[in-house]
């Protein structure tokens, strides 16, 4: 039980009366200073239907945190939504705002010492991010997914966001008419909240429940649903008990929890951008885990139990109604770490106990699984010795293999147009590249051009390989995403010409460039067409790690995969007691000076399965 709060300045010196001179002018009274500070996160804006409900949460919440017994301050971040930030920069901007929202809240809630924070996580990115924020920042942390948009493919039958997607490829290809596109587009969403389906926003939210990070029974859900408002009074109570308790993110963010978070996203075929939000977790809360290789490990284990789009037939309503993420933990039970402790503090093994038996027909028995085929593929070879990720779906049977020439082309618009004039043809692998990490920079998104080769009939005729990102809502094809080392470090994606034969196998998880090694030494990495500015994405260049890390921001090391990194402290020994009581740094005015010879203190006794985490926001 936590006695003192981090909060509490020491009455009398030159940050208490500052800090209380501005509060008090808040009308904040001198009874409620001395409560636990919680940060209410808001990443919201009026870019989109995501998050437009988010405002009104916020006084509920307050209110609900007030009545606990804390002192609740909402603070903003960046809110990117992937289908309007992605107009700008070929969609650049889309992963890199994830780390922008880690940083937002590490400058507020650290730099004014709150005590705890809700995070109210939406689209695709809010959710890894806050996650991430708790690991780096190690406070009491709850996430409150703040649920699906109403879509009229669900009320009416009518096309929902992921069929205005599609189309909108079909039509760079004249395949939908602009007049058709205009009229799915005008209601396909009815009301506020993520896109409804396994894209990545709900994937995060159902991991992030699998994790111990949210309240049990809130996830998946239906934005402004009765389960959505009873999670946000619950999570009011919640964190004011968490700060109290001393229980921090990372004494929920362990290895046992990434891997049942994992064990989740491949029984449900989550998307494949829960690869590195799931490694940036752990290289963020210090774990010394590799989420690549955990895929890789259980990918045979876990059988595939339900069926949501665009995975399968079933829309994400039933599987909330069926029992959601607690009716797929029950289910997954024997494959988990049932020893586990979330935000509830309890173990996973009682909350299971507890849940109601899942509808079979949208959560299958282990037994009879919609399939015992991996939803998550990890491929590794020649051509991506780091790794590179494909997505398959579970009621529709794909070759397992496919051998082609290679057609190369530097940029999705390039592919895109190279498709309208008939050059790309059936059998051959298109190479999408300089597309990664540090060639968009900001991994740019290939799914424009996955969805104008299905509208050309070629879906199952062309391959596709890229070091570009896709949406969690393309399941079509056979994709390989996320090619690491990427082409603009050095990859051999950047080495590989027209016409080079390219064999991408899922029975042996492989993807192989048949070149003779010399001759591909020998050859000039293929200029990227990028045009670099300075500004943010300049700035994520310079910091970012690659996917095998998460795509952090930090030094190029970040853990077992990519090493430890210099310059940072080492965490405290978790057994000293949570974060909550570090001492504040002492007045300014009391002239301490630091030693720059002192260096970091060794940790003594680091705790089992954790590595010092990266320097957040990179080296300062």
């Amino acid at each position: 039980m936590t006695t003192r709060l981090r909060s509490d300045l020491e009455a009398g010196t030159s940050r208490w009366a500052v800090r209380r001179a501005e509060w008090r002018s808040l009308g904040i009274t001198d009874e409620e200073m001395a409560r636990p500070k919680i940060a209410i996160v808001n990443s919201s804006s009026d870019l989109a239907a995501c998050f437009a409900h988010l405002d009104g949460i916020v006084p509920v919440l307050k209110q609900a945190v007030r009545d606990a017994g804390g002192l609740p301050f909402e603070i903003r971040t960046v809110a990117p939504s992937d289908f309007v930030t992605s107009a700008g920069a070929g969609g650049r901007y889309v992963l890199p705002t994830r780390d922008l929202i880690v940083n937002d809240i590490e400058v507020v809630v650290e730099g004014a010492l709150l005590d705890g924070m809700v995070c109210l996580s939406s689209c695709d990115k809010t959710g890894p991010a806050h996650i991430m924020a708790g690991g780096r920042l190690d406070v009491p942390t709850l996430l409150v997914a703040c649920g699906y948009q109403r879509s009229a493919l669900h009320e009416d039958g009518g096309p929902d966001i992921e069929d205005v997607f599609l189309h909108a490829g079909h039509t760079a290809l004249g395949r939908t008419s602009a007049e058709d596109l205009l009229a799915m587009s005008e209601s396909a969403i009815r009301g506020p909240g993520v896109c409804a389906g396994m894209g990545t926003a709900n994937t995060m939210h159902m991991a992030a429940e699998a994790l111990g990070m949210t309240l049990p029974g809130t996830t998946p859900t239906r934005a402004n649903g009765t389960v959505m408002w009873e999670a946000v009074h619950a999570a009011g109570r919640r964190i004011v008990e968490m700060v109290r308790e001393g229980l921090t993110a990372r004494t929920v963010l362990t290895p046992a929890a990434i891997r049942n978070a994992v064990t989740v996203m491949l029984a449900v075929g989550g998307s494949i951008n829960s690869v590195k939000h799931l490694q940036a977790i752990a290289v963020e809360a210090g774990l010394d885990v590799d989420v690549w290789r955990t895929y890789e490990e259980l990918a045979d284990r876990v059988p595939v139990v339900t069926a949501v789009r665009p995975n399968g037939p079933h829309l994400i309503e039933e599987l909330d109604d069926a029992g959601g993420t607690r009716g797929v933990l029950r289910t997954l039970a024997p494959l988990l770490d049932t020893g586990t402790v979330g935000v509830t503090g309890r173990p996973l093994a009682e909350l299971i106990a507890e849940a109601p038996e899942p509808d079979p027909t949208y959560v299958r028995p282990l037994q009879e699984p919609f399939s015992t085929r991996p939803s998550v593929v990890v491929l590794r070879g020649s051509l991506a010795a780091d790794g590179a990720i494909v997505k398959l779906p579970v009621d529709e049977e794909r070759p397992l293999r496919f051998r082609g020439p290679a057609r190369c082309y530097p940029s999705r618009e390039a592919a895109v147009e190279g498709l309208a004039a008939g050059e790309v043809r059936e059998g051959e692998v298109v190479v999408l590249r300089g597309m990664g990490l540090h060639g968009g920079p900001g991994m740019a998104m290939a799914s424009a051009f996955v969805f104008a080769l299905d509208g050309a009939g070629l879906g199952e005729k062309v391959a596709v390989v890229t070091d570009g990102q896709l949406s969690g809502l393309v399941n079509k094809g056979i994709v390989v995403g996320e090619v690491a080392p990427e082409a603009a470090v050095g990859g051999p994606l950047g080495r590989v010409r027209d016409g080079d034969v390219i064999t991408i196998d899922l029975t042996t998880r492989t993807v192989d460039l048949e070149v003779d090694p010399d001759v591909l030494a020998g050859r000039e990495t293929a200029p990227a067409e990028t045009v670099r500015t300075p500004g943010w994405l300049a700035a994520y260049d310079r910091t970012v790690t690659s996917p095998a890390c998460g795509a952090v921001l930090a030094r190029p090391e970040c853990g077992t995969a990519c090493g430890t990194p210099a310059g940072r402290t080492p965490d405290p020994d978790p057994a000293a007691g949570p974060s909550l009581d570090r001492t504040p740094d002492p007045d300014p005015a009391a002239g301490r000076t630091p030693d720059p010879a002192a260096g970091p203190t060794p940790d003594p006794d680091p705790a089992p399965g954790r590595t010092p985490a990266p320097t957040p926001g990179g080296a300062r």
